[in-house]
């Protein structure tokens, strides 16, 4: 990861984005995986591999953890929460891990930047029943400059 912006920031200079199911443009549309990518691209450079279309409800008829097994091919896992990782949830019980978010604050009042369904790019509070649906937790590998 480059020292110049941090995820976090990174992530915040996508608020407003309208949401916009596999896309990654900043300012114009983006879905989850397509706001990690943004950030990925700003903090660690091109893409480390070409996203294959992908419906809406990913891999759930198969059951496949497809969003969790490519996180584990480009991001580093990681346990206690920090600013700057990036969160995958589950959203219902015994569905696969569909949804990502980057920590914001963390703390008293912790928040993740995410890209809203039907919405837009928004720093929501990490409440309860959210944080109940983290199965996950990764940073951005370190790159050298």
């Amino acid at each position: 990861m480059t020292p110049e912006t941090s995820p976090v920031q990174a992530a915040r200079a996508w608020i407003g984005t309208p949401y916009l199911h596999q896309a990654s443009h900043q300012g114009v549309g983006t879905d989850c995986l397509g706001l990690i990518r943004g950030v990925w691209r700003t903090c660690c450079g091109a893409e480390p591999e070409p996203i294959p279309a992908y419906s809406r409800d990913w891999s759930e008829p198969s059951g496949e953890e497809a969003l969790w097994q490519a996180a584990l091919r480009h991001l580093v896992p990681a346990t206690d929460p920090a600013p700057g990782q990036v969160v995958l949830f589950r959203m219902r019980d015994r569905g696969v891990a569909k949804h990502l978010g980057v920590l914001g604050n963390i703390g008293a009042h912790p928040t993740f930047i995410h890209a809203y369904s039907g919405h837009a790019v928004v720093e929501s509070a990490l409440t309860a029943p959210w944080a109940r649906r983290v199965v996950a937790r990764f940073t951005f590998p370190v790159t050298e400059t």
